[in-house]
């Protein structure tokens, strides 16, 4: 995966604001103030590697409305590259998540109605150059229904064609999709055109259709098509599986705020390492301490770490086992 190295991503997929309720530990049904963030899992990857360094670039679609354009402004004060991001109307709405900011019985209500993102077309990624990126990373929810997935799929063969490192979150949101039986279907057709695979235990039990088979699944992957499948297992850390060894490693611990945040923040973490040069193994230790750091603070692309703030926490914490 040399190209990985040059470390210039395209990430497609959806963005959104998140509505948090204020002050930390409200919950929602007695909030009456809110705060707004970036949110939606491609955008909250790409704040991840543009705060560890990486030039990232979003591929997806936005209502266009004034919460579009608010997603728009808050693109631009990341640093994100926006210009593959289409304003859509027909209706469409960018998708809006309220949160709350507590551990316990965490909230977070999302509202899907006529995604924009789900309305990216074939057209969108045929317009795109991959030769100025050096991997396309999607997330699962684009897949979710057409037309956004044909273009995903399209993407993915695209990319993978220019020579790209072809990269997914699993991201299995159930209310996205008709049913089980499509969603894995779709989704591990989409992994077979990944050279990395990410996602939870259940995730990977989606992909193999029973969740006592998720691991089989990502080893599977990787004998056949992948070049490192990550196995995630919550407060159990990881499994991660290459064409040459698999390695178990433990989570970060830290005063956890919220359990929201922290997957977007691992590959992040994971790929800007990798990016580096770093080891699957150190890469994977890197991606776990970014995941730790942001669900300790409030929000989730405002919470993802810079690559120094990252260095410091890894200092002054022991690797887990």
């Amino acid at each position: 995966m040399q190209r990985l190295a040059l470390n210039r991503h395209l990430v497609l997929g959806r963005a959104g604001m998140d509505l948090y309720a204020d002050p930390p530990g409200t919950e929602i049904p007695q909030a009456t103030r809110f705060v707004s963030h970036l949110g939606g899992s491609a955008a909250n990857i790409a704040v991840a590697l543009t705060r560890q360094g990486a030039k990232t670039a979003l591929l997806t679609r936005l209502s266009d409305d004034a919460v579009g354009r608010f997603c728009l402004a808050q693109l631009d004060a990341y640093g994100i590259d926006r210009r593959l991001v289409t304003l859509t109307g027909n209706e469409s709405r960018t998708s809006l998540a309220v949160v709350e900011t507590r551990l316990e019985n965490c909230q977070s209500v999302i509202y899907r109605n006529q995604a924009a993102d789900l309305a990216l077309t074939p057209e969108d990624v045929a317009q795109t150059d991959f030769s100025q990126y050096d991997s396309l990373i999607i997330t699962g929810t684009a897949l979710a229904q057409d037309p956004s997935r044909t273009a995903a799929m399209q993407a993915l063969t695209k990319a993978k064609a220019a020579g790209l490192v072809t990269i997914m979150d699993v991201d299995f949101r159930p209310y996205s999709w008709p049913s089980t039986a499509e969603a894995r279907d779709i989704n591990l057709a989409a992994a077979r055109l990944c050279d990395i695979v990410v996602g939870n235990d259940v995730e990977f039990g989606l992909l193999a259709g029973d969740m006592e088979q998720g691991l089989t699944i990502a080893r599977q992957l990787v004998a056949d098509t992948a070049q490192i499948a990550v196995y995630k297992r919550g407060e159990l850390g990881a499994v991660t599986i290459t064409p040459t060894e698999e390695f178990t490693s433990g989570i970060y611990r830290t005063q956890a705020l919220k359990p929201t945040g922290a997957g977007d923040a691992f590959m992040g973490g994971f790929l800007a390492a990798l990016a580096r040069g770093q080891t699957p193994h150190d890469a994977t230790l890197r991606g776990s301490a970014n995941a730790a750091m942001v669900v300790a603070r409030v929000g989730c692309a405002p919470a993802m770490p810079t690559a120094a703030e990252l260095d410091a926490f890894l200092a002054t914490h022991p690797a887990p086992i």
